[in-house]
């Protein structure tokens, strides 16, 4: 496709968010409308362009911030006969970005007291009890080997994406009936959307009725995604992108797949505007704080979305830093991968592939941000966009981390620190110091060294604030009359929390810059 038909094009700053977003939003985030507006035309070529690359009829993307929906836009068509352009409340399927609402289903559930994650699988799903495992020695699934993708299972996207119509009845047969292992539970990650069957047929099970249901009624409903749900056929035709694949230089309606038992792995329908609700309230989880509950799932619960299985693996991500030699080491959380990307930090993300449709999720949590993108063609991924538009977001100077803040420990004994600076011994912090601080360094030490640091630099504005890790430690950087000093402060597990280590170090001057030739 050469054309690239544009709608819907503006900026989206009034959208609504539900309250367990709102309580999140931040200052910072509240400034960047206008700046997001600047970074518009390098966003929508790169969308754009991907549209183009990859033969997507229709395309929409935003970007979630501050509790809402800070910028969307829409491109090409949702369906090609009449050539409805795409909008912000048209139609996706996500396909697998479906599997978080299924593992929010069984976190919830496990809040609730009615499952637990190390419980056997069969205990909520009785025909498992009579599988035959690979080897006499194999353990038996545990309902978080289901989540973490480590139940011993093939791979089968392939397969398990034309499984959706699946009925109970036939899928319960297949149960008794048993499946062969890929290998024995527990010693390796392997993608398996059986496996995300199997734990909406758990959800089913244990809450008394389809897990479709539950999580409409449990998680959907309450954030407001009156749009959303599993079953196409009940949704307003109008609004749907049909999906298509591109085969032979052109392009041919794949078949709608009714909802069935495999919708718990990749069946969601949603639109951007009520998938950014969805987004701003897993962003609103980050950081860890005080104040009431005001989503359908506490926002500890939320973040165990990003805690992996043991078996990460390392691999590049798409984005220039991936490109500069910076591989990730990822490991499959609950419905999201999660990793450290060396430019963008932490990062929790999945991608959905399906027939007519491919969608991606970026969430930035320690930046408050969400990048995400739905297409109407067969495993048109966007993922390389999304990241691109990540760094684009980076390089902007949009990526503001969320605020630390200090604690009262941390403060008082950073005064301690700068009094210990300025007088040139340790005697200022001595009341605040643990047990190992003057064993592992003499009192006579610290005035030789806090002699040698002043005579190099002198005199320092020690009134600079400190930068939190935690509560429990932070850095640090003083200007001083010839130079800086960086240092780090760390406080021992005690109370009061005493100072367990001091650091300071001088900051070397810049290199000069190379003489022209």
């Amino acid at each position: 496709m050469k054309a690239i038909w544009l709608a819907g094009a503006a900026l989206a700053l009034g959208v609504s968010a539900p309250a367990a977003a709102q309580d999140a939003a931040a200052p910072a985030a509240q400034q960047q409308p206008a700046s997001l507006e600047a970074l518009a035309p390098e966003i929508d070529t790169i969308f754009g362009r991907f549209m183009e690359e990859s033969h997507v009829p229709g395309v929409t993307y935003g970007i979630v911030s501050g509790g809402r929906l800070a910028y969307v836009r829409s491109l090409g068509v949702q369906e090609l006969e009449t050539r409805r352009p795409v909008t912000a409340d048209s139609l996706f399927r996500i396909a697998s970005m479906s599997k978080a609402f299924t593992a929010l289903a069984i976190l919830k559930l496990r809040d609730e007291g009615k499952l637990s994650l190390d419980g056997l699988a069969e205990t909520y799903v009785p025909e498992l009890r009579n599988w035959r495992y690979p080897t006499a020695d194999s353990p038996r699934i545990r309902v978080r080997d289901l989540l973490h993708h480590t139940a011993g299972f093939v791979t089968d996207d392939p397969w398990g994406d034309r499984q959706q119509p699946l009925s109970e009845a036939d899928f319960t047969r297949m149960l008794r009936n048993g499946v062969p292992f890929q290998r024995a539970p527990g010693i390796q990650m392997e993608y398996s959307n059986f496996g995300y069957a199997l734990l909406g047929r758990i959800i089913t099970n244990v809450s008394g009725g389809p897990y479709n249901r539950y999580i409409e009624a449990e998680i959907m409903r309450p954030l407001g995604m009156a749009s959303t749900g599993y079953d196409i056929a009940a949704a307003p035709q109008e609004r749907r992108a049909l999906g298509y694949r591109w085969e032979n230089e052109r392009w041919s309606r794949e078949p709608d797949m009714a909802h069935g038992v495999f919708g718990a792995m990749g069946g969601v329908q949603t639109s951007a505007n009520d998938y950014a609700r969805y987004v701003a309230w897993l962003l609103a989880a980050w950081p860890p704080r005080d104040g009431a509950e005001t989503g359908p799932i506490r926002r500890a619960t939320l973040r165990e979305l990003a805690t992996g299985s043991n078996f990460p693996s390392a691999r590049p991500l798409p984005g220039k830093g991936s490109a500069d030699g910076c591989p990730m080491a990822l490991a499959y959380g609950m419905g999201f991968i999660a990793g450290q990307h060396c430019e963008l930090g932490r990062v929790m993300f999945h991608g959905g592939g399906y027939p007519g449709y491919g969608s991606f999720l970026l969430l930035l949590p320690d930046h408050d941000i969400g990048i995400f993108a739905f297409a109407n063609r067969t495993y048109a991924g966007p993922t390389p966009p999304t990241f691109a538009v990540a760094e684009a977001l980076q390089r902007a100077g949009l990526l503001r981390g969320r605020e630390v803040p200090v604690s009262d420990a941390l403060a008082a004994t950073y005064r301690l620190a700068g009094a210990a600076y300025e007088g040139g011994t340790i005697e200022p912090a001595r009341s605040r110091l643990a047990m190992n601080f003057l064993m592992d360094r003499s009192p006579e030490n610290w005035r030789a060294e806090l002699a040698r640091l002043r005579g190099e630099v002198g005199q320092c504005r020690t009134d600079a604030p400190i930068r939190p890790n935690g509560a429990l430690s932070g850095e640090f950087e003083w200007q001083c009359d010839r130079g800086r000093l960086a240092g780090t402060l760390l406080l021992a597990p005690t109370e009061p929390a005493g100072i367990q280590a001091l650091r300071l170090r001088i900051v070397p001057p810049p290199a000069p810059p190379a003489a022209a030739h």
